[in-house]
């Protein structure tokens, strides 16, 4: 029901990309016209810190706040609130967040037009404790590779679920079909998951489902060079580039996964609720 999209401020991109911030608005239509929501990954730049994040917030609140398609997750208190992904966050030090995210802070974003739901990356199983002092409404996993951090480890996700009940945080353990990044990354074959016909993915989605999250993040679309994709996918080479495939089963397989599972957690989650 949402896509999570990857941001930086206008003009800015990551090492490998050009700037994306002008596409928003194209997005956010196309959105709209298929009936799902749009919220914002807000990746790490040169220079980013509480200060620059405070004016990134606004910025995104001011320009698309209103536009339908815009999410908005409505809090256990009943408001409805933007939320936000971001990544690497533990690069900033929790007490700089925390002028931002708690309401005491000196340039805090709680109780005004711009509060929302911040939740931060947690890779280190110390970054439990540094998520809760910044402020932050909770924590997600990211990563697809099963074992290759703490946080994307699936054995560690019911200990991180208690932690995160009992400081009344939120927990989004984030799953992948596969991964592989040795076209990019030669060095990392370790972290290969192989996708075992959807097996993998299921795996994935099964331990997600037993810690009863409220949202589960799928971590994937565009990432083929990271093996992570769940569109459709035919047979492919280019001159320096292998890319997999699902045969031999139908292009759109890991998408009919995706929606028999998400249909399957709409439903554990009714169960939970009553």
């Amino acid at each position: 029901g949402v896509l999570v999209l990857s941001w930086y401020p206008p003009g800015l991109a990551d090492d490998n990309g050009e700037p994306s911030d002008s596409l928003v608005p194209v997005i956010l239509e196309a959105a709209q016209r298929y009936a799902i929501k749009v919220a914002f990954h807000i990746q790490p730049y040169k220079g980013r810190d509480d200060h620059t994040v405070h004016e990134n917030i606004k910025y995104i609140v001011d320009k698309y706040g209103s536009h339908a398609a815009f999410y908005k997750y409505r809090t256990s208190t009943g408001r409805s609130l933007p939320l936000f992904y971001i990544y690497d966050s533990y690069l900033t030090p929790a007490d700089a967040w925390a002028n931002l995210l708690t309401p005491s802070g000196s340039h805090s974003l709680r109780n005004t037009a711009y509060d929302a739901v911040f939740i931060a990356l947690l890779v280190e199983e110390g970054h439990k404790d540094e998520i809760l002092s910044a402020g932050y409404d909770g924590m997600y996993t990211y990563f697809a590779s099963n074992g290759f951090s703490f946080g994307s480890s699936h054995q560690n996700w019911k200990a991180i679920k208690t932690f995160c009940d009992s400081n009344n945080l939120m927990f989004i353990p984030s799953v992948g079909p596969g991964y592989i990044d040795t076209s990019i990354r030669p060095w990392n074959n370790h972290n290969t998951r192989n996708r075992v016909n959807g097996k993998y993915y299921e795996t994935a989605l099964q331990a997600a489902l037993t810690v009863r999250p409220e949202i589960v993040s799928i971590t994937s679309f565009n990432e083929w060079h990271e093996g992570t994709q769940i569109e459709k996918a035919v047979p492919k080479k280019t001159l320096t580039r292998l890319y997999l495939d699902y045969l031999p089963h139908q292009p759109s397989m890991y998408l009919e996964l995706t929606r028999r599972w998400a249909e399957h957690f709409s439903k554990e989650k009714e169960q939970w609720l009553m």
